[in-house]
């Protein structure tokens, strides 16, 4: 198995470096919007809870837009916090364009899922959300079977692997039915975005030679002469920037 070396400056430049603190920023802000609508739930005792998602009843279905915005209380919005930044950071950064589109289907769809299968009770949380981002960060970068995307695929599996558990109806507090609804529809749009936010590899014209093996190690730079121009093809683009145990009261 091959895996494409990424361009050096598509990694490392100031820009790329830029695109990462705005990704990050985004899921910040985003994390940052929960706690307020949790704190404020909390001090004026909005209960908001029930505006969360009821299975296979009409006026339920408006949990599919706001289930992932509630959450129980403090420590069930601390367990998603920080992997919801991480795959939000990650999917915007390494994958942007499709985040575009992976980030609202998840979202909506991930709700939808869970009311046609889900059980008689009221599901909330980002949890559906969560995994659905999760398993797109994971199975893109291996579909991608590039360095930077495959590390990132070893970490988020190294991180989250456990996660694998939430997909099955093990507690009865847990809306296993938003992970999995979340997660099929990570790993379904990483198979059709799989081609989209491909980064250009630097080739020269020696590459080309089929005499070169494929083991063969990209240079850094190339040679001072004819034969190690760099190709007309030569392009850079931007990169730009868990689990949930309560979500079925």
């Amino acid at each position: 198995m091959h895996l494409d070396k990424p361009d050096f400056q598509a990694t490392s430049s100031p820009r790329a470096r830029r695109n990462f603190k705005l990704a990050f920023k985004l899921a910040l802000w985003l994390v940052l919007l929960l706690w307020v609508v949790l704190i404020v739930d909390n001090l004026f005792g909005l209960h908001l809870a029930r505006f969360g998602l009821r299975p296979k009843h009409i006026e339920g279905l408006v949990g599919v837009f706001t289930a992932p915005l509630l959450h129980s209380g403090p420590e069930h919005l601390f367990s998603n916090t920080l992997p919801l930044i991480i795959s939000l950071t990650t999917l915007l950064y390494l994958y942007p364009r499709a985040a575009m589109r992976v980030l609202p289907i998840i979202w909506i769809g991930s709700g939808l899922l869970a009311w046609i299968i889900g059980r008689p009770s009221l599901h909330f949380g980002a949890s559906g959300l969560v995994y659905g981002l999760l398993s797109y960060v994971f199975i893109a970068g291996i579909l991608r079977l590039d360095m930077r995307s495959v590390a990132v695929s070893i970490m988020v599996w190294f991180l989250y692997g456990s996660m694998i558990w939430g997909l099955v109806p093990i507690r009865p507090n847990m809306s296993w039915e938003l992970h999995l609804g979340g997660a099929i529809l990570g790993v379904a749009l990483a198979i059709v975005f799989r081609r989209w936010d491909i980064t250009p590899v630097k080739r020269y014209s020696w590459e080309d030679d089929d005499s070169v093996p494929d083991w063969f190690p990209l240079a850094e730079e190339p040679r001072q002469d004819s034969s190690t121009e760099v190709s007309p093809e030569e392009t850079s683009i931007p990169g730009i920037a868990l689990n949930d145990d309560h979500a079925d009261k």
